[in-house]
């Protein structure tokens, strides 16, 4: 039995990613289809990569990306799966779940992806209150090194938090003293999102 676990065809486990990425973007098809001109309004004003994420099986996976005129490999890619405690999409998404979810990613295990990655339990609580309190998250080398990404909720009509917006790009692109200026376009991008959602509680 334990045989037959390891001779599944690639081209069938790949037809088991694509069916789950396909259900997820139909549950999802609204954001999809409403954020679409947003990203690309955002991308072209800032001039990185933007993407929309939703938290899937306690990981982050990315729903819809729109790449800038000078992209980065940053190994993301619609359908990408990351954890989400040291992504910026991610700790959005965690800062506005319930804290049975935040549990649960912290009992799965905080791996170190770089000396950055918030790592401790409890450190980690403490930034994703501040994250709450801030609208949007960062990341900075917590996942990749020389890789810097911001992020902010999108609410839909219940004013619950069901999707992330962030943009990604090298630090010498958005260093430290940007990511102010770029939080405040990625707060405005995600709430015309969620105006489109229905949301009306700003």
């Amino acid at each position: 039995m334990s045989m037959l676990l390891f001779t599944i065809p690639l081209k069938y486990r790949l037809g088991l990613s694509i069916l789950s990425l396909s259900g997820i973007v139909n549950n999802n098809m609204d954001i999809y289809r409403e954020s679409q001109p947003v990203l690309n309004k955002l991308v072209e004003n800032i001039g990185e990569t933007a993407h929309i994420s939703v938290l899937d099986s306690l990981d982050v996976i990315y729903l819809q990306k729109v790449d800038c005129n000078h992209p980065v490999r940053f190994l993301t890619h619609i359908g990408k799966r990351n954890p989400p405690y040291c992504t910026s999409s991610g700790k959005v998404l965690l800062a506005f779940s319930d804290e049975d979810v935040l549990n649960q990613v912290i009992d799965k295990g905080l791996t170190k992806f770089t000396k950055h990655t918030i790592t401790n339990p409890q450190k980690l609580r403490d930034h994703l209150k501040q994250v709450k309190e801030n609208g949007y998250a960062s990341s900075t080398e917590e996942i990749l090194e020389g890789v810097t990404s911001i992020a902010a909720p999108i609410y839909d009509y219940r004013g619950k938090v069901i999707a992330a917006l962030s943009v990604v790009g090298p630090m010498q692109r958005i260093h430290s003293q940007k990511i102010p200026g770029y939080a405040k376009k990625v707060i405005s991008s995600a709430r015309e999102i969620s105006l489109r959602m229905g949301y009306r509680g700003y």
